[in-house]
């Protein structure tokens, strides 16, 4: 341990990677058992970032000179996974970095000015057409330049960035919170929406253009109670059936008849037709008259046949029963038997 303090300036002595996420992980153990979160940030490939918000991020941040000579050393910490846990909250940052030993990182940001943000808001308004396009960067070249543009945008620049590490280096930006600052850039491809809550900022309000545009035609596609007629005043009003089938009441049955008792004459007679009704011809045949009556014997005979033609249409075409039919035969035979005296009598005179 001399030969480094002399040597070195007092700094420990290198330990190899692999040692180092070893103990990280176990530290990261011991946290989880004591039930805190634990959210490492994990590198695929050489590239730190993929999507439009974690690249306008790195970008971001190498854009400033302040931060140029410790960023490299930053890049490798989070490529070989020493950053082993990284929460982002509203306006704060807090990390743990495995190097030498554990160290923790705390960096603060500011919010973003409402003068600013009321800007933005007012450059992308009705540009921004949905939160999915919104979160998956899908934006137009305009809105695009917005967002990023340098101390105008949504990334802070670094006199709003506090930064604090418990590793011994006194650099303002230590290849620790440099790692940090590389894993919030990498955490934006998960989600994108950290950014506006890092910056204590709604999203939502730049597409609340057009959520009050769909507001709007949902309102007016709403239909009006009180001034929709329903479709028995249609029908009223313009004398037709609107309803729909299934719509309809269902029609009660008809009730049925009481059986009647045998032997019982029909009494029910129907309502007699109008005399300008031609009376229709009944199908009785009728027995021929006797041979050589006179013009009044036949007279007679057309009036008789005529009102029992009128009595048979004026009964209700109800079935007669056997008795009934009797009755009506015997009566026939009377009125049938007068008629062939009254015509007789002339002829022996």
């Amino acid at each position: 341990m001399g030969w480094y303090d002399d040597n070195y300036g007092g700094f420990p002595p290198y330990v190899p990677v692999a040692e180092r996420r070893r103990r990280a992980m176990a530290e990261m153990e011991k946290r989880r058992k004591k039930g805190l979160p634990v959210s490492p940030v994990t590198i695929n490939g050489r590239n730190i970032a993929h999507s439009f918000w974690g690249k306008a991020w790195c970008d971001n941040l190498e854009s400033y000179s302040d931060f140029s000579n410790r960023l490299p050393r930053g890049r490798t910490y989070v490529r070989n996974g020493s950053v082993v846990h990284l929460d982002i909250a509203p306006g704060r940052i807090e990390a743990y970095v495995s190097g030498s030993e554990l160290y923790k990182v705390e960096i603060t940001i500011d919010p973003l000015p409402a003068s600013r943000w009321k800007a933005i808001k007012a450059e992308c308004a009705g540009q921004v057409g949905s939160l999915i396009e919104l979160l998956q960067g899908k934006l137009s070249k305009g809105v695009m330049e917005v967002v990023t543009r340098k101390g105008t945008g949504l990334f802070p620049s670094p006199r709003e960035i506090r930064l604090k590490c418990s590793c011994p280096d006194g650099a303002y930006l230590c290849k620790h919170l440099a790692a940090v600052m590389y894993g919030i850039g990498a955490r934006l491809d998960e989600s994108p929406d950290l950014l506006f809550l890092l910056r204590k900022v709604d999203h939502l309000e730049l597409i609340a253009g057009a959520v009050e545009g769909s507001a709007v035609a949902a309102e007016v596609d709403r239909p009006r109670g009180k001034k929709t007629l329903a479709a028995g005043d249609l029908s009223d009003v313009f004398g037709i059936d609107l309803s729909d089938d299934e719509d309809d009441e269902t029609v009660a049955p008809p009730k049925p008849a009481k059986p009647r008792a045998k032997g019982a004459t029909a009494t029910t007679k129907s309502k007699p037709k109008a005399a300008s009704k031609p009376t229709p011809k009944t199908t009785a045949k009728t027995e021929p008259a006797a041979r050589g009556p006179s013009r009044s014997t036949t007279a007679t005979s057309r009036k008789a046949k005529a009102a029992t033609a009128a009595k048979s249409t004026a009964k209700t075409p109800a079935a007669k029963t056997p008795a009934a039919k009797a009755k009506a035969a015997k009566s026939s035979a009377k009125r049938k038997a007068a008629a062939r005296k009254k015509a007789t009598k002339p002829a022996t005179a």
